[in-house]
Parts: structure tokens; sequence; C-alpha cells
């Protein structure tokens, strides 16, 4: 019955691997987010990028707050108010900005 059920079933393989590699990219991406040294680094460059004059200290304070709130789990429950912050700076994101830079 194993082998009719694998033959049955051998055109969806290519569907199941691909749902076990999103799985996989999905739990590392996850802790990634909440690894401590992650963490420090962007805020760390934060600091940085307020130093070298690259953002205010207002925009600092609001990647600060975006991951505090990632961290905290804030963000899904946020206010429909709550997310302003992103649109009003005009899409200035530092972690975009220092993306390329980083790595």
């Amino acid at each position: 019955m194993d082998i009719l059920w694998a033959l049955l079933t051998l055109p969806y393989a290519p569907v199941r691997g691909l749902t076990a590699v999103v799985k996989v990219v999905a739990r590392e991406a996850e802790s990634r987010q909440h690894n401590p040294v992650d963490v420090r680094r962007e805020l760390e460059a934060l600091d940085a990028a307020e130093a070298a004059g690259e953002i205010s200290a207002a925009e600092r304070d609001q990647g600060q707050q975006r991951v505090l709130e990632r961290l905290t789990g804030g963000a899904r429950g946020a206010a429909p108010g709550g997310g302003e912050g992103g649109e009003r700076d005009g899409g200035s994101d530092p972690r975009r900005r220092r993306a390329g830079t980083q790595e």
C-alpha cells in the first residue's frame, strides 16, 4: 500500500519539497529576527547612522521603536494609526539604506 501511495503522490513531490524549504527559511528568518546579536547590530547601526548625520534623531528613535515592537510583538496588535511613522518619513528606512553596506 505504501508503494502505491508513493506512486500516486509522486507528482506532488515538488510541492512537498517546496513546502519544506519554505518552512526552513521561515524558521531561520524568525530566529535571526530575534537573535540578540542581530538586534544589537541593528541598534548600533541606527546610532552610527545618526552620528554620521545620515538620519535624524527622530528617525533613529523610530527605528529603535520598530526594533522594540518587533521583539515584543507590539507591531502585530498596533492600531491603524500606529504605523504612520514609516509613511511620514517617505520610506527612508535606515535598515534598507544599510542593507547593502553591512554584508
